[in-house]
C-alpha cells in the first residue's frame, strides 16, 4: 500500500481489499499485490518516456510562443494575434501532457472533433498545429507534420455574423494594395465561402467564379465576378497562381491583424459571406438570384427551385446593382 501510495496510484479504500484476501489462498493476495506493482510499474514507465523520448505538447507550446512573441521574435506581433494563440492553446487541453513527437493525426483530429465552439475557433486550432509543427520540424522535435492533414467538421450553414459596414468598406477599398485586403474585398462582393476559395475555378474568358462545398446547392455554382473586385481577382491569380495561397486559419490570423491596423472592428471570414448578402438586400438584388449566388436552398419553392433557370448574363446584371464605389 505504501509503494502505490509513493506512486500515486493509491486510491482511499484500497487497503479494504486486504480483507477478501485474508481467507483466500496466497496466490490470489499475491495476484493483487502483482497488480499494485504492476500499475506502479506502469507509472514509471511513463514517466521515463516522457523524459527520454522529448518534450510535451506543452513545453513545445512554451518554446514556439517565445520564439513567435517573445523579445528576440522577428516580428512584433498585435496584442489580439497574442490572445487568440493562446486562446487555440487552451482549447488543445486534451494533449498538453502528450509527448509531442508522439502525436498522431488521430489525436489530433480528436481535439476539433470534440470541440464545442463555433468554426472561427477550430480554424485558430488548426492554424495554431500548423504553425508549431512548422517550428518543431527543423529543430528536430518532431519527424512528421500530422496538421497539414486537418479537418475542421462540418457545420450548417447557419453561422451568424456581423457584415462590414459602408465605412468599413471604404477604408477597405482605401488599402486593396493589401493582400489580406484584397482577399477580403474579393469575398465581400462574391459571397463563397472562404474554404471554396482554396479550389474556385475562375473563368477569365466570361468573368465568373465556379466552385462551393458543403450543401447541394451550393456545389459547384456560378457566381458572376462583380467589374469592381475584376482587378483584384486578375493581380492575386497573376501573383499567387491561385486565390487562396494559405488556408484559411492562417488567413484569418492575418485577418485579425490587419483589421487592427486599419481600425476596423475585429470580423470573422463568415462576415464577409454576411456582407455580400447586406450589399444584395441593400441594391435590391432579386431575392432569387442572392440565394441562387449563395448557394442557398430554395425549400418548399418548387418554382425557382427546380423550374428556376437563369443565364450568367441575367445574374451578371442583378450583381451588378451592387455599387462598389
Amino acid at each position: 500500500m505504501l509503494t502505490a501510495y509513493h506512486a500515486g496510484t493509491y486510491k482511499p479504500g484500497d487497503e479494504l481489499q486486504f480483507k477478501q484476501y485474508r481467507a483466500a489462498s496466497s496466490a490470489d493476495l499475491d495476484a493483487f499485490c502483482q497488480r499494485l506493482l504492476a500499475d506502479h510499474m506502469a507509472d514509471r514507465r511513463v514517466e521515463v518516456a516522457k523524459k527520454e523520448d522529448g518534450p510535451t505538447f506543452a513545453e513545445v507550446y512554451e518554446q514556439f510562443f517565445d520564439w513567435k512573441y517573445g523579445a528576440r521574435a522577428a516580428k512584433k506581433l498585435s496584442g489580439s494575434s497574442r490572445n487568440s494563440t493562446q486562446s487555440a492553446y487552451k482549447n488543445c487541453s486534451a494533449i498538453h501532457d502528450r509527448v509531442f513527437q508522439d502525436l498522431q493525426l488521430a489525436d489530433l483530429q480528436k481535439c476539433l472533433d470534440e470541440c464545442t465552439l463555433k468554426k472561427s475557433s477550430l480554424e485558430l486550432i488548426v492554424w495554431l498545429l500548423r504553425q508549431m509543427y512548422k517550428f518543431a520540424i527543423p529543430r528536430n522535435l518532431c519527424e512528421k507534420d500530422y496538421a497539414q492533414f486537418l479537418t475542421i467538421p462540418d457545420a450548417e450553414d447557419d453561422e451568424h455574423g456581423v457584415p462590414f459596414t459602408d465605412d468599413d468598406l471604404t477604408k477597405l477599398w482605401e488599402h486593396r494594395d493589401d493582400s489580406t485586403v484584397e482577399m477580403l474585398l474579393i469575398m465581400c462582393y462574391s459571397g463563397y465561402r472562404i474554404s471554396a476559395y482554396e479550389s474556385i475555378e475562375v473563368n477569365f474568358g466570361d468573368w465568373y467564379f465556379k466552385g462551393g462545398v458543403k450543401t447541394k446547392a451550393g456545389k459547384d455554382r456560378i457566381v458572376p465576378i462583380h467589374s469592381a473586385i475584376r482587378p483584384l481577382v486578375s493581380a492575386r491569380i497573376e501573383r499567387d497562381k491561385k486565390m487562396m495561397k494559405c488556408s484559411s486559419s492562417a488567413f484569418r490570423h492575418h485577418m485579425d491583424d490587419t483589421l487592427e491596423s486599419l481600425g476596423i472592428e475585429r470580423h470573422t471570414p463568415h462576415d464577409c459571406r454576411h456582407t455580400f448578402s447586406r450589399l444584395c438586400e441593400q441594391y435590391h438584388v432579386n431575392e432569387a438570384d442572392r440565394k441562387r449566388m449563395m448557394g442557398h436552398s430554395f425549400g418548399a419553392d418548387i418554382t425557382n427551385g427546380v423550374y428556376g433557370h437563369r443565364t450568367l448574363e441575367e445574374l451578371r446584371a442583378e450583381i451588378e446593382k451592387i455599387n462598389a464605389n
